[in-house]
């Protein structure tokens, strides 16, 4: 079957410059993708083009097989958008808010009432039903952004900065809202905190200077860097002249009295040879593993900025 989203050579240009150039993207049937990028990346400008905001210069978007440039209202019918500022009209109940955009999406007025019950349910805001919007907290606004999102059930939903300023409590219920939205629908997240990309996406669309840079699992993302130290857990640990004696280590830094932290450069067999060392010598090697590249460094060093 094919997949929800499909982006063909996407391009645009302002002006004279190209904002994206030669956007390549699939993504399934659910789960949630998050999309990266620095500012000026070209995540906005792709974003506003697969919702049909913007039209693009070059390439194609597919909405559920759907060209999106030659059919557009049939297109838009499988998209749901929450924006970075979810679109409220904050004069108006939670009920009246929804069932007004339950028409903007020429929903069938028979299945209005039935749709809005089923999507406070899931959203958790049937209590606030009959409370005017102004009147409710960060959290439940979020939640009656993304409730506009889903009540017509599109096959992709596309979330900018979903958590942004939220407070703890908050995050965790919108999160797991997320989670609970992505086994039924495909989602793409945008977010400018990686914390919130590890937490709740599986895959990873990364753009820098309107290019795709990286686009893979979430653990691949996390392994993408080398790693470049070991750190080891001695209960006799030697002096560092010692450690600095075998071959390919580079530096010591020792954490505590009983745990170091070994640098290396691009040696497969470095563990096996401290391993070895710590045999011979008496060192009583209590622990020992690689340490992966941060979250952040990996972001670094794909978008260019790692000094």
């Amino acid at each position: 079957m094919h997949n929800i989203l499909k982006l063909e050579r996407l391009s645009h240009k302002y002006s004279s410059s190209w904002a994206i150039r030669d956007i390549n993207l699939e993504i399934g049937r659910n789960g949630v993708t998050g999309l990266l990028g620095s500012n000026g990346a070209g995540k906005s400008t792709t974003m506003n083009i697969l919702c049909g905001v913007l039209n693009q210069t070059e390439g194609n978007v597919y909405i559920n097989g759907v060209d999106l440039r030659k059919e557009p209202e049939r297109a838009k019918q499988e998209i749901g958008f929450l924006p970075q500022n979810p679109p409220l009209y904050t004069d108006l109940t939670t009920d009246e808010y929804l069932w007004y955009c339950a028409e903007l999406r020429r929903m069938e007025k028979s299945s209005i009432r039935a749709a809005v019950a089923e999507v406070k349910e899931h959203c958790g805001i049937t209590h606030v039903g009959s409370r005017l919007i102004r009147n409710l907290s960060g959290g439940y606004r979020q939640r009656i952004g993304i409730a506009q999102a889903i009540i017509h059930k599109p096959k992709l939903v596309v979330m900018d900065e979903p958590t942004n300023g939220l407070d703890p409590n908050q995050l965790i219920e919108v999160r797991k809202l997320i989670r609970d939205i992505a086994q039924r629908h495909a989602v793409l997240l945008s977010s400018h905190i990686l914390s919130e990309i590890h937490l709740l996406c599986k895959e990873i669309v990364m753009i820098e200077a309107g290019r795709i840079v990286f686009a893979d699992t979430m653990d691949a993302f996390n392994n993408y860097l080398q790693p470049h130290s070991i750190l080891m857990r001695l209960e006799n640990p030697p002096a560092a002249a010692e450690l600095l004696a075998i071959r390919g280590v580079t530096r010591t830094e020792f954490m505590s009295a009983n745990q170091v932290r070994i640098y290396f450069e691009g040696d497969p067999e470095i563990a096996e040879r401290l391993v070895a060392a710590s045999i011979l010598n008496g060192w009583r090697l209590r622990e020992i593993g690689l340490e992966r590249g941060l979250l952040d460094d990996t972001f670094k060093q794909l978008s260019g900025h790692s000094n």
